[in-house]
């Protein structure tokens, strides 16, 4: 293979797309370190400031998803569809790449249908167990076809299908920290059973209102809570803990590896990383998936755990009522915890990020 390989990694939007991007490219970089990366994204996004902060270049283009809440904000789509096709051909015209991968995100359809177009090898990394429309319809032309689970067939060609399972932050998968390091990090008892509760960068209504309405409760059962909040529910949660002993809340936790550290239990929703993060930390979960996800597909990544007695999975509109239950039993369950967890662990992969590395290097051998 020639050195000095050129690839664009393209996608974006949410932190579920970014940072297994950013681990395939720091995996090209160190299997051959004269590849140059370019990330492509979407302007006013989250990429466009987590990538520079990663060390590598990144160019947005103008585009927008279709809004299914507002049909009527949808009318300048094709317009600025059609003005990122511009821009990714100037892009190609200045870059010149061997390749180019999509991660997921609207910004990924106009690089990779472009790159087709000129028949520059494309390569998907489907994170979710459902496939996404645009990665379904970009995989008929794509090389390979990388998949977070098996049974992916229903959606892409068969014969471009790599399982490989979901690349997981190198800061995750190397947690050298214990559960006393962890506790003290959040000035919580070591000894205490620990709930983690996590939403995202912009929290989840569902499960703040959940373990706001229950936090008296929780403490009552001896349980400590990590809460990450996200922005919008930060100034109501703070309130909330004023005076109250054995809790933390934050709008985001910058060192998940101390919260994982932490917890016995985590509550969270069941985005891709989110998950192969769980299974990598081995953690009891308790998935309350976003139902407004795309193709609801956070319920089915959390099915295809629950399925395999890996996790536990509340409906978003039933956690006011269950969640908190279900947190002090499993919480006073050390059995059912460590039957999750000797489950979840089996789904653990480490090395996600390499193997497309290895695989998109050796196409373009």
């Amino acid at each position: 293979m020639k050195q000095g390989k050129k690839i664009i990694v393209a996608g974006g939007g949410t932190g579920g797309h970014i940072f297994p991007a950013i681990a395939i490219a720091n995996a090209l970089k160190r299997l051959d370190s004269s590849t140059e990366i370019l990330f492509v994204g979407a302007k006013g996004k989250m990429e466009m400031e987590k990538v520079p902060q990663a060390g590598f270049q990144i160019e947005g283009l103008t585009i927008a998803g279709f809004n299914r809440s507002s049909l009527l904000k949808n009318i300048s789509l094709p317009f600025k569809l059609m003005k990122s096709f511009s821009q990714v051909a100037g892009i190609f015209k200045r870059f010149k790449p061997d390749a180019v991968i999509g991660v997921g995100g609207y910004s990924s359809f106009p690089v990779l249908r472009y790159a087709q177009w000129k028949e520059v090898p494309s390569f998907i990394h489907e994170a979710n167990s459902f496939g996404g429309k645009s990665n379904v319809l970009l995989s008929k032309k794509a090389n390979v076809v990388f998949t977070a689970t098996d049974g992916m067939e229903r959606f892409f060609p068969a014969q471009k299908i790599v399982v490989t399972g979901n690349p997981v932050r190198q800061e995750i998968v190397e947690i050298n920290v214990s559960k006393e390091e962890g506790c003290k990090y959040f000035e919580l008892n070591g000894d205490g059973i620990t709930v983690l509760c996590v939403g995202g960068s912009l929290g989840a209504r569902g499960i703040n209102e959940a373990i706001d309405a229950g936090l008296d409760k929780l403490i009552e059962n001896g349980i400590q809570v990590i809460w990450q909040t996200g922005t919008p529910y930060r100034e109501l949660a703070e309130k909330r803990i004023i005076g109250r002993k054995g809790v933390y809340a934050a709008a985001f936790i910058q060192n998940m590896e101390y919260a994982y550290a932490a917890s016995d239990v985590v509550v969270s929703r069941s985005g891709a990383m989110t998950i192969a993060e769980l299974c990598v930390v081995k953690k009891a979960a308790i998935l309350v998936p976003f139902p407004f996800a795309a193709e609801d597909h956070q319920t089915a990544n959390a099915q295809n755990l629950v399925q395999k007695n890996a996790a536990i999975m509340i409906k978003d509109d039933e956690a006011k009522d269950k969640l908190i239950n279900e947190i002090i039993e499993l919480a006073k369950n050390e059995n059912k915890r460590t039957i999750l967890i000797n489950n979840i662990k089996q789904l653990a992969i480490f090395d996600a990020d390499v193997q497309i590395a290895k695989e998109i290097l050796k196409t373009l051998n």
